[in-house]
Order: structure tokens, then sequence, then C-alpha cells
């Protein structure tokens, strides 16, 4: 079920963003909100740990899930600002077409294979799945609102 949920915002995000210059992409609603440039570079940064932890989900007994830094240090580190939102989203789709990919061919006894997330607690890779879809409606919703120039 959350393998369309998964597939999806690689074809949303950018008919969200359709039209809109880089102008308005990168004006942040607020001083605290991310533009929308900012989340089409979190969801394509965010890709590569989710699909090392399901990875790691399989390999190991209960791994710890690790985003590879605080996401919301990213936005200065790796220079969102300077980044081309298409682009981001074009490698946020490359990325983001593995991870269905990867989930497709398990068993049900791998669905139910255990991780730990740091604020979630102990979760199965089914339900670290879901939190992946739901990441990404969040994730779609503030780039709508920020594109509106609205928190």
């Amino acid at each position: 079920e959350c393998l369309p949920r998964m597939a999806r915002p690689a074809d949303e995000l950018p008919a969200a963003i359709a039209g809109a210059d880089d102008a308005v992409l990168s004006r942040r609603p607020s001083a605290h909100a991310w533009s929308a440039k900012e989340i089409a570079c979190h969801v394509r940064d965010t890709e590569e740990p989710f699909l090392a932890f399901f990875q790691a989900m399989l390999d190991r007994d209960e791994p710890r899930y690790d985003d590879g830094g605080a996401p919301e240090r990213w936005v200065d580190d790796r220079q969102y600002r300077r980044n081309d939102t298409a682009e981001a989203l074009q490698t946020f789709r490359r990325r983001r077409m593995e991870s269905p990919a990867f989930l497709r061919h398990l068993s049900p006894a791998q669905w139910e294979r255990r991780g730990v997330h740091p604020a979630r607690g102990t979760l199965t890779l089914t339900q670290f799945a879901a939190l992946l879809a739901a990441h990404d409606t969040d994730h779609l919703d503030q780039l709508r609102r920020a594109l509106m120039g609205i928190t």
C-alpha cells in the first residue's frame, strides 16, 4: 500500500513548482520557515539515509536510524539557497525510484524487520516506509504553502 504513495511525490513536487521562478522558489514565508527550494533540497537529501536505513533493517537486528546529521542544519551547511530547485527534484525523483524498487521484492517477514527511530522508537520496516510517505505528504503541503507565502 505504501509503495504507490512513495512514488507519487516524484511527480507531485515538480508539478507544484511548475511555472514558479527562482525568486518565488527562494522566498521564505517567514524567517524560520523553509522556502520551496529548501524543501526540495531537503526531500532530495533525506532519500539516501532512508534507503540506507531500509537496507540496515534487513542486515542487522534493530539498527538505530541515522539521518546523517541534523537536517535543519543542512539548509546552511549544504547551501540549499544556491541549488537549482528543478535539479534537486530531478535528483529526488531518481533517488526516490530506488526505494520502491528495493522494497517491492521484500518478503512479508522482511517487512516486519525492526529498527529504532530516535523520536518514534522501534518501528517495523512497514511502519518506517509509511513514515517516509507521510514525510513526503507533509513536505508537499509545506512546499505549496511556501509558494503562497504562508507558513
